[in-house]
């Protein structure tokens, strides 16, 4: 219902001092220029209006056909023009009507409306926007309420689950780990209180807000803008809806919105840009993310340096550095961990294969579905799986960390999964992921450490525990062939060595075995077990050893010592990880982290953030102890006791798998250039070099080979200190 209200209302309203430092009041001269320039204010006096104090502070001339109402505090306002892109346009205030308004040095209002209850900054460009204002219980996205406002005003996000049994408040601090921690440890009621605690701590609950626009920002071309904060530098152009936002912007990270864009109810982080139609509503979006060309992004939260273009995302948590720049679908609830790429056509879930909307899909990071793939919930997925185009009919659980998973051959309804097959077929790919993914990182302020190495102690956890898997595996298949290997072995403990020793001695053997988890009802049949057992023990080997040499480095130490391996067992040593936000914290640590939360200790999310600084500056020690602790698992035995050929077996493999890494990477390179299917687009060599750039110019494959060098000749070296 329309209101009545008095003008004069206006005219009482109390100015806060502290933006009266240095203004004045209007002079009768500056009062007849303004008249004669067609203004108009509510307060027929003019003493509602402050202006700059200094000699050459204000220029009555440069505002014109303008409305005023409320009180008005002008910064300095001169002659001069300011200009952005293409756009110029002089100083003052046309053609707008403005009520509670305050605005910096040298700022330009022109053909806006309705501008009310704002705050601009210097230098700001106000330009052609139907309506701007502010409530004075305006939240600007964030997850809180002001004073006698009810709960169900309060805004959640509800990620990771379309009920909203996982629904997080947004802040504008938030980054995925934050997001994950609440969302998915929700058997803790004191916990989940404190969480809400955390992001209420020191806010306003007073009706006494206002807008906010940061300096050099512009804004042009806009219908609505109501209860939004927007950064410094920010370039908001064409934008038909923005209510209830904070856009985050600076100088060195400026965020832009652009034709066609509607943003309710969410965080934009600094350096976004949303552009070209898109859509979204109750979300935090990253530092450097793109959402563009008709994108939906509800109820989700996205990590840092994410693209999303065409495409809809409905009730997720992503983490950072994920990819989905074709019409694709996540119809239902997912988390995916980030380092993800979602092809064209891909249709991740369904709400209508049960009975209520309230499955999930859990993907952890490096998730890659083929073209025109679909799955059903609840579904779960190792660490950087393929997977094959096809339609999956049934609930999938993937343990099986860089696996291929297809479709069943000959008609098969059992799927078919090659544990480890990105280091059997694919090296380049997985090789240049550490890379691909660093260059791409344009954060210029990092909130958190994101791991991007394929090989990290999340994914050795699963190597380990799909090692295990192939064991039992290869049990059942003894088993069922009455082979001699099991023959006689009664105990559990002797079928499981029987098992190990076919595995070892028998690496290149050809057969399957069946996984009846993998794949609800027709379960997954196991293609080249045995030498994914070869390749995973081969990788942790590599991992270890590695992580083992960077330590000694570190250190200026060209080899290991029993000195060394002591201080390294000292560390403390953790076997179970978690991927929080794209940062690997172990699994403890994270409890400690509740604990501190729970007893006070930790106050705000502030605190949070240095929990994963803390854990950052702790990683490499956690991980080297881990890498030890995994060495001496595959061999049973602590280090001090591996012999010379032992050690030798060791480096020996880790060589090959370095020699692997390159050469697959180049053969994998190489077939761009020799393939006649890839090549006979071009009329001739030099036009094919002209187009993807010579091969032996490729800075990726040059760097990899001088490093494979370089740590294949020092990783001769690295235990012989531990053999004498």
């Amino acid at each position: 219902m329309v209101k009545i209200e008095n003008a004069a209302d206006y005219a009482s309203l109390v100015v806060p001092a502290e933006l009266l430092k240095g203004k004045r009041h209007l002079t009768a001269s500056e009062i007849e220029v303004l008249e004669k320039n067609l203004n108009h204010n509510e307060d027929p006096s003019w003493n509602n209006v402050y202006v700059d104090d200094s000699d050459d502070g204000f220029d009555p001339s440069l505002i014109h056909l303008s409305f005023f109402a409320g009180f008005i505090v002008l910064g300095k306002i001169k002659r001069i023009v300011l200009k952005y892109n293409d756009l110029r346009l002089e100083c003052g205030i046309q053609r707008s009507k403005l009520s509670n308004v305050v605005t910096g040095e040298l700022c330009v209002i022109r053909n806006v409306f309705y501008l009310d209850n704002y705050r601009l900054g210097d230098r700001v460009i106000l330009f052609n926007i139907n309506e701007m204002s502010c409530t004075n219980h305006a939240k600007f996205g964030n997850g809180i309420l002001k004073e006698g406002e009810p709960e169900e005003h309060r805004i959640w996000i509800g990620v990771a689950n379309e009920n909203e049994g996982r629904k997080v408040l947004p802040f504008e601090d938030m980054i995925p780990g934050d997001a994950y921690l609440w969302s998915h440890y929700r058997d803790d009621e004191e916990l989940l209180k404190r969480f809400v605690e955390l992001t209420e701590y020191g806010v306003s609950h007073e009706l006494n807000t206002f807008g906010t626009v940061g300096n050099d920002a512009v804004i042009k071309n806009v219908s609505i803008i109501k209860d939004s904060k927007i950064g410094p530098a920010a370039y908001i152009k064409g934008a038909f809806k923005l209510k209830n936002i904070t856009v985050l912007s600076s100088e060195e990270e400026h965020s832009q919105i652009g034709e066609g864009v509607e943003m309710v109810n969410g965080i934009m982080g600094y350096g976004c840009k949303v552009f070209y139609q898109a859509i979204a509503v109750r979300f935090v979006l990253g530092r450097n993310c793109q959402v563009k060309y008709g994108a939906r992004v509800l109820n989700s939260v996205l990590g840092d340096n994410s693209t999303v273009s065409c495409c809809e995302i409905l009730n997720n948590l992503i983490y950072p550095f994920h990819e989905q720049h074709h019409n694709s679908s996540f119809l239902i609830a997912t988390t995916v961990m980030g380092q993800s790429n979602i092809a064209a056509g891909a249709t991740i879930g369904s709400n209508h294969n049960s009975r209520s909307p309230d499955g999930e899909i859990f993907a952890k990071r490096g998730f890659w579905p083929g073209l025109c793939s679909d799955f059903k919930h609840n579904s779960r997925f190792a660490s950087f799986v393929l997977v094959s185009k096809g339609s999956y009919q049934y609930e999938l659980d993937i343990p099986y960390p860089f696996a291929l998973v297809a479709p069943g051959s000959n008609g098969s309804s059992k799927i078919t999964i090659i544990p480890a097959w990105w280091f059997m077929y694919d090296m380049f790919a997985i090789t240049r992921n550490k890379d691909k993914f660093t260059k791409r990182d344009k954060r210029v302020k990092r909130i958190q450490f994101i791991e991007t190495d394929p090989l990290a102690p999340d994914t050795m956890q699963e190597v380990m525990n799909a090692l295990e898997r192939i064991i039992g595996l290869t049990i059942g298949y003894l088993k069922s062939t009455n082979n001699e290997y099991i023959e006689g072995k009664l105990t559990p403990e002797e079928q499981y060595q029987a098992a190990k020793d076919f595995l070892h001695q028998n690496p290149d053997a050809e057969f399957t075995v069946e996984d009846s988890i993998c794949q609800k009802k027709y379960g997954a049949e196991i293609v080249k077990p045995a030498q994914a057992y070869k390749t995973y023990r081969k990788v942790v080997k590599y991992f270890a050893t590695r992580t083992l040499m960077s330590f000694c480095q570190d250190l200026n130490q060209e080899k290991l010592t029993f000195e060394l391996v002591e201080g390294i067992r000292r560390l403390p040593l953790f076997t179970e990880w978690e991927n929080v936000g794209g940062q690997i914290i172990p699994s403890d640590k994270i409890q400690e982290l509740f604990a501190s939360i729970k007893n006070g200790t930790v106050k705000n999310w502030a605190d949070v953030h240095e929990f994963y600084k803390l854990c950052e500056c702790s990683y490499e020690q956690w991980k080297v102890r881990y890498a030890l602790y995994l060495l001496e698992k595959l061999y049973s035995r602590p280090i001090e006791e591996f012999s010379v050929d032992l050690y030798r077996n060791i480096t020996d493999d880790v060589s090959i798998v370095a020699y692997d890494i390159y050469n697959a990477s180049l053969r994998s390179r190489e077939k761009d250039y020799t393939d006649y299917y890839r090549n006979m687009v071009y009329r001739s060599e030099k036009e094919m070099d002209e187009v993807i750039g010579p091969l032996e110019d490729n800075s990726f494959l040059l760097k990899l080979r001088n490093d494979t060098a370089e740590f294949t000749s020092k990783i001769k070296e690295i235990f012989v200190g531990l053999t004498k």
